[in-house]
C-alpha cells in the first residue's frame, strides 16, 4: 500500500471515529410511542373527568365513566394495552400533553388547523355540533351567535367554543374551567345562554334537574379525534387502524346509542 493511500485509510478510519463519537454525543432520538407503551405496559390517557357524558366520575362509585372513557379503554385494549387515566383541567390540558404528561387525550378535542400545527391526531370517532343552552323559561330567539351580540355567552376555557364566540364581536364571553359551574351561572342568569356539544345538550336535557332547555345550533360539524405528540407515525397507524375496526365492526356505534341514543361515530346524513 502506498504512502497515498496510506493517508487515505487513516483519514477513513479517523473520519469514522469521529462520526461515532459524534453519534453517541447526540441524543437518542425516542423510539416510537408505540413501542415506549408497549414496553410500559400502558397507555397514559388524560381526560377532563367533569364532561358528562363524554367523561365524568360516577356519583355512585367514584370512577372514571362516559362515552370517552368506554373509547378509551376499547382502544387500549385493541393495542395490547392497560389503560391508565389522568384527570386534569380542560385549560391545562394540551400543554400536559406536550410536555410528555400522559400519551394521549381522550375527551372530546375538536380537530383544529391550529391543533394539527402542534400535535398529531387518530381519525374522528365523534361529530358533533356547537349548541345553544337556554333557560327554561327564557322566551328570546337566539337562532345564530350573531343574535347573542350584547349578551353574555358562558364556554369551556381553551375549547373550539370560546373560539367561536370570541370572534362574533359584540358576545361578551365567560369561560368556565368546567361544565357543571357553566350551566349553573346560566340557571341562575348569571349568563344568557352557554355554548357547547350538541351530544352533551341531550344527555344534560335527559339528566339535569336545572331550568335549562336546547337551543339552537349554531355552526359546521365538529370533528373530534385522539391527538398525541408528533413523530409517532407507527403509533399513529395502530391507532387508526383500531378506530377504523371499531367503526366496521360496530363497536364505536354501540357505545354511541349506549351514551347518546344516536351514531355520533359518523358523519351526520
Amino acid at each position: 500500500m502506498g504512502k497515498h493511500s496510506t493517508t487515505v485509510a487513516r483519514r477513513a478510519v479517523l473520519g469514522l471515529a469521529l462520526a461515532a463519537s459524534l453519534a453517541a454525543l447526540a441524543p437518542a432520538r425516542a423510539a416510537d410511542l408505540l413501542a415506549d407503551a408497549k414496553a410500559r405496559g400502558t397507555l397514559r390517557i388524560a381526560m377532563e373527568g367533569t364532561y358528562p357524558p363524554f367523561n365524568f366520575k360516577d356519583p355512585k362509585t367514584g370512577q372514571l365513566s362516559g362515552y370517552d372513557v368506554d373509547v378509551a379503554r376499547l382502544v387500549a385494549a385493541k393495542l395490547g394495552l392497560k389503560p391508565e387515566f389522568v384527570t386534569t383541567e380542560w385549560a391545562a390540558i394540551l400543554a400536559g400533553l406536550a410536555a410528555g404528561k400522559y400519551d394521549v387525550i381522550v375527551s372530546q378535542v375538536g380537530i383544529t388547523p391550529r391543533r394539527e400545527q402542534a400535535f398529531d391526531f387518530s381519525r374522528p370517532y365523534t361529530y358533533s355540533f356547537p349548541q345553544l343552552i337556554v333557560r327554561k323559561n327564557d322566551r328570546a330567539s337566539y337562532t345564530s351567535l350573531n343574535d347573542l351580540k350584547g349578551k353574555k355567552v358562558g364556554v369551556g376555557q381553551g375549547s373550539v367554543f370560546e373560539q367561536q364566540a370570541k370572534a362574533v364581536p359584540g358576545i361578551e364571553v365567560k369561560s368556565y374551567p368546567a361544565a357543571p359551574e357553566n350551566l349553573q351561572d346560566l340557571a341562575f342568569g348569571r349568563i344568557d345562554a352557554a355554548l357547547n356539544d350538541s351530544l352533551m345538550v341531550a344527555y344534560l336535557l335527559k339528566h339535569s334537574q336545572l331550568p335549562i332547555k336546547a337551543g339552537a345550533r349554531v355552526g359546521a360539524p365538529e370533528r373530534m379525534g385522539i391527538p398525541f405528540r408528533k413523530g409517532n407515525p407507527q403509533f399513529k397507524a395502530a391507532l387508526d387502524k383500531v378506530l377504523v375496526d371499531a367503526a366496521a365492526d360496530g363497536s364505536l356505534k354501540a357505545l354511541s346509542l349506549k351514551w347518546f341514543g344516536t351514531d355520533a361515530s359518523r358523519p351526520a346524513q
